[in-house]
C-alpha cells in the first residue's frame, strides 16, 4: 500500500491510502492539539494509578512502624518509569491500537506503509518518547533540587523544545518516535456497518453459495473495505474487487454482475462475523487467525 497527500482544509490533513484492490481510501491525520490532548490525559490517569500505589506504600509503611521510607521514593520512580512504557504498548498493540486519552478524542495509531502494526514499531515510537520528552523533563525538574549546572538546564530545554515542536515543521504531523517507527495517528471517528447495505446484500445471497474457507479468506477490517466499495459503487473499482476476491477465493461467478456478487459476499461474511461475536469471537482482519 502507499500513502500520498489528498488535499489540507478547514485545517484538517487528508492522506489517500491505496488498498492492494485499488480503492482509495481517505484518512485524517490527528493535529497536534488531539495528539497533545490525548498524551495529557493518559498521563492524568498514570499520575492517578501511580498517586494510588503510592498511598499504598504509605499506608504499608505506617503500619510496620515508618521503616522503609527512601524505598517509597526508588518504587515511585522505577514503578513511573516501567507503568508508563507499559501503558503506552499495551493499549498501542491492543485491537483499537489506542490509549483511553486517544479513544475518548477518537484516534489511533496505524503504520504508515498500510500494513499491520508491529509490536517493534509501538516499542520503537514509545521507547523514543523517553528520549524526546520523559528524560529532558526528569532533568529540569530535579535541576532546582540537585547540582545540575544552568547549561545542562539549558540543552535539556532546546532538547525538549526541539522534539515537542517537530510535529509542527513536517507534513504528517509526526514526531520522532513516529518517523523512526513508520507510524502516524489517524483520526478514527466510529464507523457502523450498515443494516441497508446487509439487507440488500441479503437480496442476492440465495444465488451465490460460499464455503466456510472462503467466509474466513477476509475479517472485520475488509468487511469496511468491501462496505466503502459498494458505497462507492464505482463501475473500475467494483470490477477490479470483484475480480480480487473471487480469484483469492477461487470462487466462479458464472453470469453473475459484479455488483451483485460483491453484494452477496458483504451478506454472507457480515452473517459470518455477527454469529461469530455471538459465539464471543472477533476476526479483526484476515491475517488474525
Amino acid at each position: 500500500m502507499s500513502a500520498i497527500e489528498l488535499e489540507t482544509s478547514a485545517g484538517k490533513r487528508q492522506r489517500t491510502l491505496v488498498t492492494p484492490e485499488g480503492l482509495e481510501l481517505r484518512l485524517e491525520l490527528a493535529s497536534v492539539g488531539q495528539r497533545f490532548s490525548a498524551l495529557v490525559i493518559d498521563m492524568l490517569i498514570i499520575l492517578g494509578v501511580t498517586i494510588a500505589l503510592i498511598l499504598i506504600l504509605f499506608s504499608a509503611i505506617a503500619l510496620t512502624g515508618g521503616h522503609g521510607a527512601e524505598m517509597v521514593g526508588i518504587v515511585a520512580v522505577l514503578g513511573l518509569f516501567f507503568l508508563r512504557n507499559g501503558y503506552f504498548l499495551a493499549y498501542e498493540m491492543s485491537a483499537k491500537a489506542a490509549t483511553p486519552g486517544k479513544r475518548m478524542l477518537g484516534l489511533r495509531v496505524a503504520a504508515r506503509d498500510g500494513g499491520r502494526l508491529r509490536f517493534s514499531a509501538v516499542f520503537t515510537r514509545n521507547a523514543l518518547r523517553e528520549l524526546e520528552l520523559f528524560l529532558p523533563l526528569q532533568v529540569m525538574i530535579s535541576a532546582p533540587f540537585g547540582d545540575v549546572d544552568a547549561w545542562i538546564y539549558l540543552l535539556a530545554l532546546i532538547w525538549c523544545g526541539v522534539f515537542v515542536l517537530l510535529p509542527l515543521f513536517n507534513a504528517d504531523r509526526l514526531r520522532g518516535g513516529d518517523l523512526v517507527a513508520g507510524t502516524w495517528v489517524l483520526r478514527s471517528p466510529r464507523q457502523k456497518l450498515l443494516r441497508d447495505m446487509a439487507d440488500e446484500g441479503a437480496l442476492h445471497r440465495p444465488t451465490f453459495q460460499f464455503t466456510a474457507d472462503q467466509l474466513n479468506a477476509y475479517g472485520v477490517k475488509e468487511l469496511q473495505v468491501l462496505e466503502q466499495v459498494l458505497r462507492t459503487a464505482d463501475r473500475g473499482t467494483v470490477r477490479a474487487v470483484a475480480d480480487r476476491i473471487a480469484g483469492k477465493i477461487g470462487y466462479v461467478r458464472g453470469d453473475a454482475s459484479d455488483l451483485e456478487f460483491l453484494k452477496a459476499y458483504y451478506h454472507a461474511i457480515r452473517e459470518r462475523l455477527e454469529s461469530g461475536l455471538l459465539m464471543g469471537k472477533r476476526r479483526r482482519d484476515k491475517f488474525d487467525v
